[in-house]
């Protein structure tokens, strides 16, 4: 079970590990959804091996009910992807939209997943608000900027695969996006281009087995740490967590013999004081996203 972004490389992930010792014989029961909804479907009982969520508050909700307390402390930290948050425009850039500031002009409609179920959408707000601290911009220049950015506004999808999906349909001039989810886009022949922006958010995405998981699922976990489960991730567009991992060419990104650029600046999760302060002081009852999602 896991949120519906990284459906493309599971898939592959599942079928290499099915070929291996330790996968033959495996058989694959997947299910995708909005981070959000999917660790809320195993708390309340949802059959589960394996679980693969967008951010780490939504694994640590399942423990020590149905996670281990010790799910993090292997070598990746309980992480398994990487990515940065980038901008999805139409083919040709036809808006010229190349960077945070020129999301908020007018007239620019955006498109980007509800923080209530997608992990994709707190990681979005995040890069966009944090963009302006990394520029030398003061909090509450930061939280103008995101009421302008929710002013642009025009969906907000579940999740970030459905989003991905509005986009693909013709909603808005630009989508907030994983990088990951741009190159698999054009992997599968869609048609947009993507931006990096000079300043970007570090996505970590955090996976674990349950309890009552069996010996496979936790072979599984193995592979999917594994170089050559790393190597899988990023020939699907992921940033791999362990380091020298050489994926070839990775066709859909702008540069596919560079995938994986360096953003002039990037922010992290721990930059702000980890999941606990940043979903109290952002997306809590009286956050500064919660208040501004209820003023635009």
């Amino acid at each position: 079970m896991a949120y519906s972004v990284p459906k493309p490389a599971y898939d592959a992930l599942s079928a290499a590990f099915q070929k291996t010792p330790a996968g033959a014989g495996v058989n694959f029961q997947a299910s995708y959804g909005a981070s959000g909804t999917q660790s809320k479907n195993v708390a309340a009982g949802q059959a589960a091996d394996y679980v693969g969520f967008s951010v780490t508050p939504d694994l640590t909700k399942l423990v020590p009910s149905k996670v281990d307390e010790s799910w993090n402390s292997g070598a990746t930290k309980g992480l398994v992807s990487d990515s940065v948050v980038v901008i999805a425009v139409r083919k040709g850039n036809p808006k010229h939209i190349c960077s945070w500031d020129d999301l908020i002009k007018p007239g620019i409609k955006i498109v980007t997943p509800d923080p209530a179920t997608s992990g994709a959408a707190k990681w979005n707000i995040l890069a966009a608000y944090q963009h302006v601290l990394l520029d030398g911009g003061t909090e509450a220049q930061a939280q103008d900027y995101l009421k302008q950015f929710f002013a642009n506004t025009v969906v907000r999808a579940s999740s970030g695969a459905v989003a991905t999906t509005q986009f693909l349909s013709g909603t808005g001039d630009a989508l907030i996006s994983y990088e990951n989810e741009a190159i698999d886009a054009r992997q599968s022949g869609q048609s947009l281009d993507y931006v990096v922006p000079a300043q970007s958010f570090l996505i970590e995405n955090p996976a674990a087995v349950t309890k009552t998981a069996p010996q496979s699922a936790k072979n599984f976990l193995d592979f999917v740490e594994s170089s050559a489960g790393q190597t899988i991730f990023a020939q699907k567009g992921f940033r791999p967590i362990v380091s020298g991992i050489n994926p070839g060419d990775v066709s859909g990104a702008n540069d596919p013999k560079n995938p994986f650029p360096n953003p002039l600046k990037i922010a992290t999760i721990s930059d702000l004081g980890g999941w606990s302060a940043v979903n109290d002081k952002f997306f809590s009852e009286n956050g500064i996203v919660t208040k501004i999602e209820a003023g635009s």
